[in-house]
């Protein structure tokens, strides 16, 4: 059974800069991509962001490009999205998710998620 428990989220002003953190447990880590995600009231959930089990590959939504970065430790099974220059549309619930192979091949293709993180972008 594979956990994920993201962490991180808050208020924070137009502008600013916030870091989400995932923890994952359950299976081998390592071996899967993992991505983040948001969904905004009203909204249908946004893949955002995706990095590939080794590292190599990298995905952003055009939303968050030059904006948002993510990256893993695989020894920590943790896997973050450092989000700035954040802006009152970025406000949402994000989650983390793992995906079913070891490379970004697509939103449809993740097995398990998180419970997610409140951001609230003030203006």
């Amino acid at each position: 059974q594979v956990q994920l428990v993201e962490s991180g989220g808050g208020l924070v002003q137009a502008g600013g800069s916030l870091r989400l953190s995932c923890a994952a447990s359950g299976r081998t880590f390592s071996t899967y991509a993992m991505g983040w995600f948001r969904q905004a009231p009203g909204k249908e959930r946004e893949e955002i962001a995706c990095i590939s089990a080794n590292e190599v590959t990298t995905y952003y939504a055009d939303s968050v490009k030059g904006r948002f970065t993510i990256s893993r430790d695989d020894a920590k099974n943790m896997v973050y999205l450092q989000m700035s220059s954040l802006k009152p549309e970025d406000t949402a619930v994000y989650h983390c998710a793992e995906h079913r192979d070891l490379d970004c091949t697509g939103s449809d293709e993740y097995n398990f998620w998180g419970q997610g993180t409140q951001v609230t972008v003030s203006s």
